[in-house]
């Protein structure tokens, strides 16, 4: 599957549909206007020498039609992240990739207060620089059929870059992923076959470009198949995302916690009447978020799992097969195996090990690092650098990083676990995070950043009751609010080091 070209036949085929309803900027454009402004994009795209353009826009019409113009010339988009440090990300990014231009948008730097960096060029001046030509220009090729439309773009392979993401950083320096038209192409029938996604849906379009399942799951998936995107800058509008989803008739959306737990708490019963899918993913899913959904609007949370590395999607619970608290069965293309932490060898059915994942979807390889990419991909295997359990049923039980595991007198501690058996006991809305800090005796001990105060002596006689001595934290550290990746994940690396320091002080 070559990714362009099959939009370009959904165009064609669905041409007076609205592909992109802009609820930002309150734009809506059908899919012959899609393909003819990507069109024009691509032309101006092909003005710059490089093989990689950087892309820095929130979700909207110019974000896709900018994604896309760079791709149908035969380039590669480096999806840059604006959420958190976005001058920085911008400049590691062209140092990574050894690109400089990147395409953005003088609104988005002045509304979350970014200099100018070199190489930036700006949609506002690429729109008022468009001539009447270059529209009618585009316009009269949207009129050719598909395939000579393709013919007269550059020749595409299944194995050529289609999009370079990083990871987030949260536990160490970004790495910069490689991920081709067979890897997302791959993922993209799966999840057709899995969640059953027609023309018919409608999806609501949040998570940012930069993030895969945005990149794959609310952009590419839709415009393939035939969808309408709603597509919203942000997605932290709590109490606005549910009147849109109401109004839209939203038929599916995928999000993190946090996101689905900000429009649980806002919405009102009948936001999501229209609802058919709400899918989960990025981390893991609380009982009492399940539980929300449920009694508030009669929906049933369907938990993933995936990761940038493997475009995304690993395995997923669907209304046929589900089992809360699992991240579901492999997709139809992937191969799942746990092997033991020390020796490699591939465990048995409820045995906890190493999550190595095969298929189409897994990455090429991170970008200029080939030492890194021998160690995570071995034989066509990923090593995801997660814990899981494969249940005698097929599905996958998540237990948390490799790394946030830690060694404790001489015995591994799952920091996921304690913080689970943890967010159960704290009242409702109060958040936690478990790390590790160093200690003189043991190696290790644990302690957990909590967003608000808890009584140390009682919390801990009630995690006793379900957790070994071991692994109960030895202090608590209050934060007002525990710092977040542009996902909704806890930043863990900002938290430790935060952790470290108060306890060192």
């Amino acid at each position: 599957m070559i990714l362009h070209h099959e939009f370009i036949k959904s165009a064609k085929k669905f041409r007076d549909k609205f592909a992109i309803i802009d609820r930002t900027l309150q734009r809506k454009v059908t899919y012959s206007k899609v393909l003819i402004g990507s069109l024009i994009m691509a032309k101006i795209m092909k003005k710059y020498r490089e093989g990689f353009i950087g892309v820095m826009i929130p979700n909207s019409v110019g974000s896709h039609l900018s994604t896309l113009g760079v791709v149908m010339v035969g380039k590669v988009p480096v999806m840059i992240n604006y959420s958190t440090g976005a001058a920085d990300n911008c400049r590691y990014a062209q140092k990574k990739c050894g690109f400089k231009t990147i395409i953005t948008a003088r609104a988005l730097l002045d509304r979350i207060n970014c200099e100018v960096v070199p190489g930036m060029i700006f949609l506002e001046d690429i729109l008022a620089g468009i001539s009447i030509n270059e529209k009618i220009s585009a316009a009269l090729i949207s009129k050719l059929p598909a395939w000579l439309i393709i013919k007269s773009l550059p020749r595409a392979d299944i194995d050529d870059d289609v999009v370079i993401l990083f990871t987030s950083g949260s536990e160490k320096d970004p790495k910069a992923i490689q991920l081709s038209h067979r890897n997302l192409g791959s993922n993209i029938k799966d999840l057709v076959t899995i969640g059953k996604f027609t023309s018919d849906d409608i999806v609501m379009s949040l998570l940012p470009l930069f993030h895969i399942f945005g990149y794959n799951g609310n952009f590419w998936l839709p415009l393939i198949v035939g969808m309408t995107a709603i597509s919203y800058a942000n997605p932290l509008d709590y109490r606005g995302i549910p009147n849109i989803m109401r109004e839209e008739k939203v038929t599916t959306i995928a999000g993190t916690p946090l996101f689905l737990a900000g429009y649980l708490k806002e919405s009102k019963p009948g936001d999501f009447a229209s609802m058919r899918l709400m899918i989960l993913g990025g981390d893991k899913a609380p009982e009492w978020l399940r539980q929300g959904y449920r009694e508030k609007h009669n929906i049933e949370i369907m938990e993933g799992y995936g990761c940038t590395e493997t475009s995304p999607a690993i395995s997923f619970n669907t209304h046929e097969a589900n089992r809360p608290g699992s991240t579901g069965k492999a997709m139809p293309s992937v191969k799942i195996k746990i092997t033991d932490i020390d020796t490699g060898e591939e465990l048995g059915t409820g045995q906890e090990g190493k999550i190595l994942v095969k298929g189409d979807m897994v990455m090429k390889g991170y970008f200029d690092d080939i030492e890194e990419t021998s160690l995570r991909i071995r034989n066509g295997w990923y090593e995801t650098g997660d814990m899981g359990v494969l249940d005698e049923d097929g599905f996958l039980w998540h237990k948390g990083r490799l790394k946030r595991f830690v060694k404790i007198g001489g015995e591994m501690v799952s920091l996921v676990r304690t913080e689970t058996i943890l967010e159960e006991l704290l009242p409702y809305g109060v958040s936690c995070c478990v790390v590790e800090v160093p200690d003189s005796i043991k190696g290790a001990r644990i302690v957990a950043a909590v967003t608000e105060k808890v009584n140390r002596k009682e919390m801990i006689k009630k995690l006793s009751k379900k957790l070994p001595p071991i692994a109960l934290p030895k202090g608590f550290i209050v934060f007002s609010e525990l710092p977040k990746m542009a996902s909704g994940k806890f930043d863990f690396r900002a938290i430790t080091d935060i952790v470290r320091e108060r306890i060192s002080k």
